[in-house]
């Protein structure tokens, strides 16, 4: 049974919860402690705007690692599924370099591929 608490900081409404819970509710979304070792999210400004740039070349990236992770693919074998270099990848999966639509293209063919040959 999911048990939570609700309290109030600085005028907004925040759920309290066991970690044990947490970790269950985010294993249940798709979410895993390997989240922790994605490239993260660039820190908002004192406004609450992100960096747009940052902000997707590290979305990208997580989505890139995640899929493949999840295909248990290596990072040389999707560079080789995607016919780039696993350096490219390797540098794209770090979140500070932004990749070509073409090649985000062939990243994401590669990895649509390969789940489909998991099925």
């Amino acid at each position: 049974m999911l048990r939570t608490q609700t309290i109030e900081i600085g005028g907004t409404r925040l759920v309290v919860m066991s970690e044990r819970d947490y970790e269950h509710l985010a294993r249940a979304a798709g979410r895993t402690s390997q989240d922790d070792e994605l490239p993260p999210f660039p820190k908002a400004d004192k406004d609450g705007n992100l960096p747009a740039v940052e902000f997707a070349r590290a979305s990208i990236a997580r989505d890139i690692i995640r899929e493949r992770r999840a295909l248990r693919l290596s990072q040389q074998e999707l560079a080789d599924l995607a016919g780039i270099r696993q350096e490219t990848l390797s540098r794209i999966e770090t979140g500070k370099h932004m990749a070509s639509v073409p090649t985000i293209d062939k990243i994401d063919r590669a990895l649509k591929k390969a789940a489909k040959a998991r099925k």
